[in-house]
């Protein structure tokens, strides 16, 4: 069952099920270049159970991104909670597999969850936590209408914060 249908893209809830596109998606070296390493298959199915923790707990987490047409599996796209600076914020994230990456999905899908963040959920601040060397990731933030605040450490490494009040 979709969250949400764009002209191109659908985001659902991760399930169990997706397990095999989660564990090539976060254990590719390109996608995870920005993070200390790729993931682990197990680690991976730690991700879809995080995700779906937080649907329980928020009404939202990381949804899987696909292809509305085909049903091709694109990547993952969503809001978390996170610590920064000592403060909970809800987080924009997303990943796109290398295959699919230079379309503009991260962009489509990141735009849709920000305006789910606002009219769906009540989210009035939102960030995006990004390697200060990811420019394709800072691209999307900033096309989307988030603007660099600050640099901080998240879970042990700079990071750039990007944010906007919705």
């Amino acid at each position: 069952m979709p969250i949400v249908t764009t002209a191109r893209l659908s985001l659902r809830e991760m399930t169990d099920q997706d397990l095999d596109d989660m564990a090539d998606l976060l254990g590719d070296e390109q996608v995870m270049r920005y993070y200390p390493r790729p993931k682990t298959r197990a680690e991976a199915q730690d991700w879809i159970s995080w995700n779906r923790r937080l649907y329980e707990e928020h009404g939202f987490g990381l949804w899987i991104i696909s292809l509305t047409e085909t049903g091709e599996f694109v990547g993952d796209c969503g809001l978390t909670i996170q610590q920064v600076d000592g403060a909970s914020e809800v987080e924009l994230g997303y990943h796109v597999r290398t295959g699919c990456q230079r379309r503009g999905y991260a962009t489509e899908a990141a735009a849709t969850c920000r305006d789910l963040a606002r009219e769906r959920f009540g989210v009035a601040r939102l960030i995006a936590i990004t390697n200060p060397a990811n420019g394709p990731s800072r691209a999307v933030a900033e096309k989307i209408g988030l603007r660099l605040e600050k640099h901080a450490r998240v879970h042990g490494e700079d990071r750039a914060i990007y944010a906007a009040q919705l």
